[in-house]
């Protein structure tokens, strides 16, 4: 359960695509395999010449048309489906969670905004971008921290760690934050050319 939950900060997971696009893939592949072998006649040389369809089974689908027809659209319609199931997901916005606690609804653009002006005020952090991800029995935040050149990157993390995500854990009602820290060198501000 605490990796599932730690797993939420970090990103959301790609793992459903991923393992829909390997498995069309390797399908793919084994097939344009497959007609190369039979193509360069290494199973026979006559089977190179046959038609692509066995003759038994054209023989089968033309005594069970019916039958044939029937089965052609219920996998095309369940391949429709899965087509929309899986586009709809890849598209879905990633969850915001909105937590209640007692009789007041805390937002997740209050709860980013509360952290980030919070981690802005750790000595030698630039500026900050957070992000409440999550949902609402496991909220989750992404943290973005552009320090400033010469920081001490132990005492940052050190105060980032005893002060912010203390108290927004504090106030949040809530024993385990997980939270995914992205650290990185805030750039000169681009002067004007005269």
């Amino acid at each position: 359960m605490t990796r599932s939950v730690s797993a939420k900060a970090l990103g959301r997971s790609t793992g459903t695509e991923r393992t829909l696009t390997v498995l069309i893939g390797l399908l793919a592949l084994l097939g344009g395999a497959a007609v190369l072998v039979v193509g360069a006649g290494w199973l026979g040389t006559y089977r190179a010449n046959r038609s692509l369809v066995d003759p038994i089974a054209l023989d089968w689908l033309l005594r069970n048309a019916l039958a044939a027809r029937i089965g052609a659209l219920v996998l095309g319609v369940l391949l429709l489906w899965l087509g929309l199931w899986w586009f709809s997901r890849s598209l879905r916005p990633e969850g915001r969670p909105d937590l209640e606690l007692d009789d007041l609804v805390v937002t997740a653009s209050a709860i980013s905004e509360a952290v980030r002006v919070d981690a802005e005020t750790i000595d030698g952090v630039g500026r900050a971008r957070v992000r409440a991800v999550g949902d609402k029995e496991n909220p989750a935040l992404r943290i973005t921290l552009w320090l400033v050149e010469g920081t001490d990157l132990k005492r940052v993390w050190e105060q980032l760690d005893l002060t912010v995500l203390a108290r927004a854990r504090e106030s949040l009602g809530v024993d385990v934050l997980p939270t995914a820290v992205r650290i990185e060198l805030d750039t000169a501000a681009p002067q004007r050319v005269r």
